[in-house]
């Protein structure tokens, strides 16, 4: 375990997170964990907690969190996308080979819109690209 806390921790949220300043420099040799601001992701908002002035250093160190963060939902975003590709041919294996008929009825007209709709999005925006290239 490294023996130097980072000087920031944030409890992430759904639109983004809690952030804290973090000091093991106190008597008691403790961990305190005093909350300064919080962050919104999406529209990039970061209000102080309270009546505190953020310095120059939380203010760079919220924005740096902020970029590597959307980085790494960007990241999971794409994952998740491959995952549903894996998920895709897994279901059509089903499909083939093992599902019953009475399996097929209960999910065909959801499978069929739902892959109709898809299909119908990526043919526009794939239209959309080649016309812009």
């Amino acid at each position: 375990m490294a023996t130097e806390l980072p000087e920031y921790y944030f409890r992430v949220r759904d639109n983004g997170a809690f952030v804290f300043r973090v000091d093991t420099e106190n008597r008691q040799r403790r961990i305190d964990m005093d909350q300064i601001a919080v962050v919104n992701i999406r529209n990039g908002e970061i209000r102080p907690q309270g009546d505190r002035q953020l310095s120059d250093d939380d203010a760079a160190a919220i924005q740096n969190w902020m970029e590597e963060r959307r980085a790494i939902l960007a990241k999971r975003d794409i994952d998740d996308i491959l995952r549903a590709v894996d998920y895709l041919n897994t279901t059509t294996h089903w499909a083939q080979s093992k599902a019953a008929d009475e399996d097929l009825e209960e999910v065909t007209d959801a499978l069929l819109l739902a892959m109709h709709d898809l299909r119908s999005v990526l043919v526009r925006k794939k239209a959309d690209r080649m016309l812009k290239g």
